[in-house]
């Protein structure tokens, strides 16, 4: 898919990929650790601070804890630093620690006398704990802790910063103490096989711990867990502890979650769907909120999620700002509006830029954790392949079964291979939408952007006419795929893509050939294939461009389809 992405956020992916950093488990203090910095939860303003070039202040809101936190915004080439000396104790070990959120932001110390260390995270909408370890040098006894955000990147927010470890005579702010029971705890949400929690933050906690039936069954440094594994239509208690260096809380009072009946095969989509990408980016199409989206379309694409610093991992976060204002509240009261008139909502991974790589075990592991993580976070309902720079079969495979196994029957998997990757069952994208087929929903490939290719009779065809629509889809129906779960792929617009734009009445033209042998050109498909699942477009934003011209055309098609 072409995303055509401003530079910006081209350039963050790839400064994702580049900049990875170890993060290391914060260890248990000792009775005498105290925190040695001082104003650390930034209750006294910018007290013992510094901050570059005038870009720190604090805000009553977010805060991670208390009633202050710090707010520190990048600006040409300044990447808003804000740092403090801390005394500390020559030949010690200490943890140092930061809760953070907003745009990319990285916690470090220098002046170490031995490793200077740092680790970051990239923009986040809700908190995050920040820590490593550094030891001191034998005739240090002051070191420079500092937060700071990256270059043209949004604001950060910073709380609670802790250097904990020997006294070094001059902090001030104590050592952790054991944190209160956590408050508010509710059930977020319910599969056949799963709770989803929620509750509200314990100030001084590193991370909670969820019970069920009294048993502990996972641990967490957010505010939410989803517990997997339950039988369906069944009744569970759960409790949570909070709990930090100092020891464990007191459990909170406890919450009955019910798991729904047994879902059946697969997602409810109609036998004929349409599918839409919607672009979280402004690149001269019309900019759209999902509220905005024609009802022609079924499934709505949301593209996309971007790689991460950890291999196989992505996440996704809204552009507000290139949306004219659009919030992550409104986006996700949207997309349970669309769900609530029947629509699915899913996450696409990749693009044509896109630089997310699962290429072993542990990236498998991470690519399916975060995707999950990510539907549960925005509501999604699925995930869209759409990685247009080659990928690997096997553990792809491997992702989108522990993906499956997370999310349930009810996942809505889509992809969106270029023509050259299903010419061949050889070819790793159609060897992967073959290897999980029990669980695949649609293969819309996209049939532009790709010159001349075969046919499943053997003869050439050029992109941008009915032939090349139904001679290659050709190859899918009679390769495995069944016909439900293909699709035709096309742009919206010519501007939507650099060739094999084709005026609505051809895809029209091409998905009668195929379901019911009319229409066609010279290629005359081996048999019909009723249950033809349906078109998808790029894009729904340059659908609109053009008055909607393409759906109000192709929609009511693909739904009066046999």
């Amino acid at each position: 898919m072409s995303r055509y992405r401003r530079s910006l956020r081209l350039w963050s992916g790839a400064l994702t990929a580049a900049l990875a950093l170890t993060v290391t488990t914060v260890g248990q203090a000792s009775a005498a650790d105290v925190n040695n910095a001082r104003n650390a939860g930034f209750e006294s303003g910018l007290s013992d601070w510094t901050c570059s070039a005038g870009s720190g202040t604090t805000v009553s809101s977010p805060v991670h804890a208390g009633t202050a936190a710090l707010k520190a915004t990048p600006a040409g080439q300044d990447n808003a630093r804000c740092s403090q000396t801390v005394r500390v104790k020559p030949g010690s070990t200490y943890t140092l620690g930061a809760w953070v959120r907003g745009g990319y932001a990285y916690l470090g110390v220098s002046g170490t006398g031995t490793t200077d260390v740092s680790t970051w995270t990239p923009d986040s909408t809700s908190w995050k704990q920040l820590s490593t370890t550094f030891t001191t040098g034998s005739s240090t006894t002051s070191v420079t802790v500092y937060t700071h955000g990256w270059y043209g990147q949004a604001a950060y927010y910073a709380d609670d910063v802790s250097v904990f470890g020997p006294d070094g005579g001059g902090g001030t702010d104590p050592g952790p103490a054991i944190p209160a029971a956590p408050s508010g705890l509710n059930v977020s949400g319910t599969t056949s096989s799963s709770v989803s929690l929620a509750w509200n933050a314990v100030s001084g906690a590193t991370g909670y711990t969820v019970y069920r039936d009294g048993t502990k069954v996972t641990a967490v440094t957010g505010t939410s867990a989803t517990v997997t594994g339950l039988a369906a239509s069944t009744s569970y208690s759960f409790q949570v502890t909070a709990t930090n260096a100092a020891g464990e809380s007191p459990k909170s009072a406890a919450v009955t979650g019910t798991t729904n009946k047994p879902n059946g095969p697969g997602p409810s989509l109609p036998k004929h769907a349409l599918t839409g990408y919607w672009q979280n980016f402004d690149n001269g199409a019309t900019v759209q909120r999902i509220s905005d989206v024609p009802s022609h379309y079924d499934i709505i694409a949301v593209a996309f999620a971007d790689a991460t610093g950890t291999p196989g991992a992505v996440s996704f976060t809204l552009d507000s700002a290139g949306l004219d204002g659009y919030t992550v509240d409104q986006f996700k009261a949207d997309v349970r509006a669309k769900q609530a008139a029947g629509k699915k909502v899913v996450i696409s991974v990749g693009g044509e830029r896109g630089t997310v790589t699962v290429n072993d075990a542990a990236s498998a592991a991470n690519f399916a954790d975060s995707v999950y993580s990510v539907m549960r976070t925005y509501g999604f309902d699925g995930v869209d392949i759409d990685l247009e720079n080659g990928l690997n079969a096997t553990y792809m495979t491997q992702a989108l079964r522990s993906l499956s196994a997370k999310a349930g029957p009810s996942l809505v998997l889509t992809m969106a291979p270029q023509t050259i990757d299903m010419q061949s069952t050889s070819n790793a994208y159609f060897r992967t939408a073959l290897n999980v087929k029990d669980i695949l929903t649609v293969v819309n490939m996209q049939y532009y952007n790709s010159g001349s290719m075969l046919g499943c009779d053997g003869k050439v065809y050029s992109q941008g006419t009915v032939d090349f629509l139904t001679a290659l889809a050709c190859i899918q129906l009679e390769n495995g795929l069944a016909p439900s779960q293909v699709g035709l792929g096309l742009p919206a617009s010519t501007r939507a893509a650099g060739g094999g734009y084709v005026a609505p009445s051809v895809v029209n033209n091409a998905l009668d050939c195929l379901t019911k042998g009319s229409g066609c050109g010279s290629f005359k498909p081996p048999r019909t294939y009723p249950d033809l699942r349906g078109a998808m477009t790029w894009s729904t934003n340059w659908d609109a461009a053009v008055g909607n011209a393409w759906s109000n055309a192709v929609g009511p098609h693909v739904h009066g389809l046999p």
